[in-house]
């Protein structure tokens, strides 16, 4: 484990190192609660043995401030054992309420430090195993199972985060929204297992259009998702009007290079899509007036001959 020593006795630090160390546990020292505070975030222990009396900070301030910032982290929980020589009840309670998980005194005989430590590295152990399985879960609640892109859900979410973002800051924000033509006479010609086969593909295409925009644009936050059945959204926060016209001729061309079979889609012949363009300047009230602009883009486009971007002037 990687413990995170908090005390500010040389004495205690050079004993209790020595002897963790010699468990094979890696020790990080911290001389103060403040400090502790510092090196909690910067180095994720699966232990902190905590002092209670410390100068600048104590050890019940350093818990409190160490539980307020795992809060924000999804599954984030380090365990927090108290050191002290003076295990009174009411120093039990404080420790408890401040966020500890357990008390130990600083002269704990080895044969009861080892046992401690066997049980903390089961629950470092444990811990590592669920966060690994809970951010596999999240990654497939937001992940749709057919192309293996952001789902509608994952969607509302990101959109509503960076339209909050692009609403303080008075920033731009782009949308497309694309729809693969005629894809519901794809799928009685050619059969739904194919018309699946052709989502992954347009997917496939889309993500890598992209993610071209994004290296051209240098860290742009833009990203695709499946907005349902045969339709797919591109969110392009802080675009100008270049870009979102650019992004858009660039799906164009990206779908089209994949030169899918499509006999009846009208004079083209292959797999096709319309997209509907919309840009906000300065981003205001609901993210929903961006998707209605973009969407009245795509029904022009469709209604244009297909195959083509509509772009909101």
């Amino acid at each position: 484990m990687k413990i995170l020593l908090v005390d500010d006795a040389k004495s205690v630090v050079q004993v209790m190192t020595s002897r963790l160390s010699s468990y094979g546990h890696t020790v990080v020292h911290a001389e103060n609660g403040a400090v502790a505070v510092d090196l909690f975030q910067q180095n994720a222990p699966d232990l902190i043995l905590m002092d209670v009396e410390m100068p600048v900070m104590n050890g019940f301030e350093a818990a409190t401030q160490i539980r307020a910032i795992e809060a924000y982290s999804q599954w984030a929980w380090t365990p927090i054992i108290f050191l002290t020589s003076s295990d009174t009840v009411n120093n039990l309670i404080m420790a408890i309420e401040a966020g500890g998980d357990d008390f130990m005194s600083k002269f704990a005989p080895e044969p009861v430090l080892q046992a401690k430590m066997k049980a903390m590295s089961r629950i470092a152990t444990l811990r590592k195993s669920l966060s690994q399985a809970n951010h596999k879960l999240a990654e497939m609640a937001n992940q749709d199972g057919l192309t293996g892109l952001c789902n509608r859900r994952s969607l509302d979410h990101r959109v509503d985060s960076l339209w909050t973002t692009a609403c303080a800051a008075g920033l731009s924000f782009g949308l497309l929204m694309i729809d693969i033509d005629n894809f519901k006479k794809y799928n009685d010609h050619y059969g739904h297992l194919q018309g699946d086969q052709c989502l992954r593909d347009v997917a496939r295409a889309l993500d890598q259009a992209v993610n071209s925009f994004n290296r051209e644009s240098l860290g742009s936050d833009a990203f695709v998702a499946r907005y349902g059945g045969e339709e797919f959204s591109i969110v392009l926060p802080g675009a100008t009007p270049n870009q979102l016209g650019s992004m858009a001729e660039t799906a164009l061309q990206f779908v089209r290079a994949l030169a899918i079979a499509h006999e009846i889609n009208q004079q083209w012949g292959i797999v096709t899509i319309s997209i509907g363009a919309a840009l906000v300047a300065n981003a205001t009230g609901l993210p929903s007036t961006v998707f209605r602009a973009a969407d009245a883009q795509l029904y022009q486009a469709k209604a244009s001959g297909r195959n083509r971007s509509a772009v909101a002037a």
